[in-house]
């Protein structure tokens, strides 16, 4: 087959399954329009909770992040990111790149696809490409909306700072901004392993559903204060490290640690999911 593709006229291996055609294929399944509209009504729930609860206030004086979400629309996007991206944000990294190679399997069309003829590698960088930047949409989506949502309700104004102090507009965007970015690196190591595990099995929900617990057992082993520093070679552990970036000064070198720690996960599930789907018989 390789020998026919190579010297067929006008093939050219660059131009099978194209990023657009497949982020159309994508955005048109029913899984990405509920996705969507999930995220997009988590910030009304949100507004709708505070107004039947009543403003939230601190316990015994201490501030938190939640305690400042009615301030303002910019404290109210910051909250709706802290109490989404332990584990809601984790859903939609798991389905978009969990999905993507299983769903054809389940569906029988893999090998067909691979023999239109398009080179594997090619195939799994295409859905990589948009099971990634579906992901970040999805990311950045969520404080979008919140930000609209409570600058409507609450108003536009700076963003308080639980430590006291607040953030100008002018600086508050910039570091949700960066707090967006951060909280997609950090989610990379969950994209690894559910686009790994998608390249295994025929079964979307396994690889789904395997990303998801495994993001959480990291969780959990976080959690376990014996385990001591060797916590920080777990991504988990740097997930909230975004909160330096609403301080006063900008610390930056949680959000380094936690970036470098999730990129370096990520690349590794990465290429063991290329190099597995290189040598794997494809029957479905």
């Amino acid at each position: 087959m390789s020998a026919l593709t190579e010297s067929a006229a006008g093939y050219r291996a660059r131009r099978t399954l194209p990023v657009r055609v497949e982020s159309v294929r994508q955005l048109k399944r029913r899984r990405t329009l509920a996705m969507g509209l999930v995220l997009g009504l988590l910030p009304f729930v949100l507004v709708a909770a505070f107004a039947i609860g009543g403003t939230p206030g601190g316990a015994s004086g201490r501030i938190t992040l939640m305690d400042t979400a009615t301030r303002s629309g910019a404290n109210f996007a910051a909250t709706a990111l802290f109490v989404s991206a332990g584990f809601l944000l984790v859903v939609p990294v798991a389905l978009f790149c969990g999905d993507t190679v299983a769903s054809e399997a389940s569906w029988s069309s893999l090998r067909y696809l691979l023999a239109a003829p398009v080179p594997r590698a090619r195939l799994l960088v295409s859905k990589l490409i948009v099971a990634l930047w579906m992901s970040a949409a999805a990311i950045v989506l969520l404080p979008l909306v919140a930000l609209a949502v409570g600058t409507a309700a609450y108003g536009w104004g700076p963003l308080e700072l639980p430590t006291g102090g607040s953030l100008s507009t002018s600086e508050a965007l910039p570091r949700l901004a960066l707090v967006v970015a951060f909280v997609f690196l950090s989610q990379l190591v969950t994209a690894g392993l559910a686009f790994w595990l998608s390249t295994k099995t025929d079964a979307p929900l396994g690889a789904v559903g395997g990303a998801v617990g495994l993001t959480i057992i990291g969780n959990v082993l976080d959690a376990v204060t014996a385990l001591g520093d060797w916590r920080q070679f777990l991504p988990a552990h740097w997930q909230f490290a975004w909160i330096d970036a609403l301080q006063p000064g900008l610390e930056w070198s949680g959000m380094l640690k936690g970036s470098a720690v999730s990129v370096a996960y990520a690349l590794v599930l990465f290429a063991l999911a290329f190099r597995g789907f290189a040598r794997k018989d494809i029957v479905s």
